[in-house]
């Protein structure tokens, strides 16, 4: 691969995890402190950074205490503020005893502290207080969600309506002033979606998740029954717009998968590239929407317009679903936990790799040509069931994917493997953020092969 197309597309990715790094995100969105105490909670992958930049921020404050939960392996030092870690993207006991710790913290918040709630993508996962049903039970309905292809929107639904915190709930339990700060790993940056809405009111409904249930898993039993007693007015409802309860609670976006796309382009046309597109709100299964996408590439190319290289930028979230009669993998939000995930869950086959991963080879092949160089990462340095962030590929690297390697490891949802033989792995470890994908194909000519 060329060192100037690698090092091209690896400065567009640090621009991009610069635009989205949880401290510099954080710093100008903390108002003074308070009159009483400062107490940090928070759920996410970029949880503990977030919360390092607070304490920063309001040094040598010594009232400021709090804890926060993270993904194993993500935590970074603190010095006031306890960082404890569990399972994503299926829950476990870790997740729920850090959220039972931190509900206490904010029901014992005085009305004249400040709470300031720290969410970042993974909360969903980490903040875990199961309502209704069991943990077991909950990570059961989670990984049905997700093996039927609901969206996170559906999922989240669902959640929160079997949870204490979801949906509004935690700010609901809080008499003080709360601050939400978040880092978005949704498209549209819904506050309602990301972490499913903790802070913020739920505009869904019981009927709502057992419409979600009825269409992506209706085997899940224990969820349909608590969901059902919803229904029938038994169990309480979500905050709701309105509700005087969360008055209190003020929402601020600090970072999303719409600035890491905009800093990635601008980071190319600073370097003189061509940004003919930069598209962050890009949705739906990977192997799709990349053959789609490998269409409009090669038909923008064949109109030309530019006079040198040029590049095209995306963002957003896919998802990788399980082909019938083609390899054991599930999604890769089912197959990307960690391996104390609970036993029940395990993968039925060792595929790797996620939907970057299964992008790259999808448009590669849709495409069929290999002029050009290839990125596909998630921001959180994890694609899937890998240590690999996703793909990185030149000229040579795609000249070796053939249509029928790149077949089988689709259907085997094995992306990562054939990647790794080709030397296209893109390995970053943790990066302690999370905006989701970020992929960009640059050509260094526009006009057709």
């Amino acid at each position: 691969m060329s060192p100037a197309g690698t090092s091209t597309l690896r400065a567009a990715l640090a621009a991009a995890l610069g635009a989205s790094e949880p401290g510099a995100a954080v710093r100008p969105h903390l108002p003074p402190p308070p009159f009483g105490r400062i107490v940090v909670v928070g759920a996410g992958k970029a949880a503990a950074a977030m919360a390092r930049a607070v304490e920063d921020a309001y040094a040598p404050d010594l009232s400021l205490g709090g804890l926060v939960v993270t993904r194993y392996g993500h935590a970074v030092p603190t010095r006031r503020v306890a960082v404890l870690e569990g399972a994503h993207p299926v829950p476990d006991a870790a997740g729920v005893a850090a959220t039972a710790a931190i509900r206490r913290l904010v029901s014992g918040a005085a009305a004249d502290d400040l709470v300031v709630f720290l969410v970042s993508g993974g909360g969903s996962a980490l903040l875990c207080a199961p309502d209704g049903v069991s943990l077991a039970e909950k990570a059961e309905t989670t990984a049905a969600l997700l093996r039927g292809g609901a969206d996170i929107g559906r999922i989240n639904t669902v959640r929160k309506h079997l949870s204490a915190v979801k949906g509004g709930r935690l700010a609901a339990a809080c008499r003080a002033p709360m601050l939400t700060l978040a880092v978005s790993d949704v498209v549209g940056d819904d506050p309602a979606t990301v972490a499913s809405g903790p802070t913020v009111p739920d505009a869904t409904t019981f009927a709502d998740a057992l419409a979600v249930l009825d269409e992506f898993a209706p085997s899940a039993a224990a969820a349909r029954r608590a969901i059902e007693a919803g229904v029938m007015g038994l169990r309480q409802e979500t905050p709701k717009p309105g509700d005087p309860r969360l008055a209190g609670a003020r929402y601020e976006l600090v970072a999303s998968g719409a600035l890491a796309v905009r800093a990635a382009a601008a980071r190319l046309e600073a370097e003189g590239i061509a940004v003919a597109v930069a598209d962050a709100s890009v949705m739906g299964d990977s192997t799709a929407v990349a053959r789609r996408q490998a269409g409009e590439v090669a038909a923008a190319l064949e109109l030309g317009g530019w006079d040198g290289p040029v590049a095209f930028v995306y963002g957003g979230e896919t998802t990788v679903a399980r082909v019938p009669g083609g390899g054991g993998a599930v999604p890769e939000t089912v197959a990307g936990r960690p391996a104390d995930a609970t036993a029940a869950h395990a993968d039925p086959a060792p595929a790797r790799g996620g939907p970057n991963g299964e992008w790259a080879l999808a448009f590669a092949a849709a495409l069929g040509r290999s002029d050009y160089w290839l990125m596909a990462v998630d921001t959180d340095g994890l694609d899937g069931a890998s240590t690999a962030a996703g793909a990185l590929l030149g000229p040579e690297a795609l000249a070796r994917l053939t249509p029928e390697r790149i077949e089988r490891a689709l259907r085997a949802h094995d992306s990562h493997g054939l990647l790794d033989e080709v030397g296209g792995l893109l390995i970053t470890g943790p990066t302690r953020t999370n905006v989701n994908a970020l992929r960009v194909v640059l050509f260094p000519r526009s006009h057709p092969a």
